[in-house]
């Protein structure tokens, strides 16, 4: 998730589905790795979400994160970040801002190969802003990467539809604001980012955020961006 919970449009399309059978549709034959690059949203996923953040010295890694990194580096995994960040466009960022908040998070969780983010707002409609798939597209082309050996690693909706409209992989991590529609809509759910990472790799079982309830039970409604 990128910015605060309220200014996302997430969820979709998309029927339920058991874990077996999101096991079965995002598992490569024999376990194998299942992508050539992840790219991974920011705020929600890699670090944790402070709405609006400009303020390097709040940056702070989330669990696992950057062991699950360090393993997709050693399996030659490429790695870039897709981030919306639409304070920009309603004047509580600056452009310099996120630039160094993105050095900070790289500084923690180690190299990226690119680091790409939208400052656009929802009326812009511009197509980098998730859920569209130009960020996404645009990572695939910085680390050389087909984008059907793609894997965007995000936590609310808009990341699974922006996977998917550019025709990579998507693995849900839902949080506290992830929504269950959002939930049941994706097609691959992992619990947190190392078992996304295990997947991802050919090592785990998806679904088992779903199987343990998808996070907790109650969520606060959310708001249209």
């Amino acid at each position: 998730m990128d910015e605060s919970r309220a200014r996302e449009a997430g969820g979709g399309a998309g029927g339920d589905r058991t874990a077996g059978d999101r096991t079965a549709g995002d598992r490569t034959a024999g376990g194998g790795r299942a992508v050539d690059a992840v790219l991974c949203d920011r705020d929600g996923t890699l670090v944790a979400d402070v709405p609006y953040n400009g303020d390097p010295g709040r940056v702070r890694p989330l669990p696992g994160v950057r062991r699950g990194l360090a393993r997709l580096r050693a399996a030659g995994v490429r790695l870039a970040i897709v981030s919306n960040q639409s304070g920009v466009a309603r004047g509580l960022l600056t452009a310099c801002q996120v630039e160094e908040v993105n050095a900070r998070v790289v500084d923690l969780l180690g190299p990226f190969d690119a680091v790409l983010w939208c400052g656009h707002g929802p009326a812009d409609r511009c197509p980098c802003r998730k859920p569209e798939p130009g960020l996404v597209l645009a990572a695939a082309r910085a680390t050389g990467t087909p984008v059907a050996r793609c894997a965007v690693v995000g936590d609310i909706g808009a990341d699974v539809l922006a996977a998917r409209a550019a025709g990579a992989r998507a693995v849900l991590v839902p949080t506290a604001v992830t929504r269950p529609d959002e939930v049941a809509a994706a097609p691959c759910v992992a619990a947190d980012f190392p078992a996304a990472v295990d997947l991802l790799l050919g090592r785990g079982s998806a679904g088992a955020a779903t199987a343990a309830g998808g996070g907790p039970a109650s969520r606060p409604p959310r708001s249209s961006p």
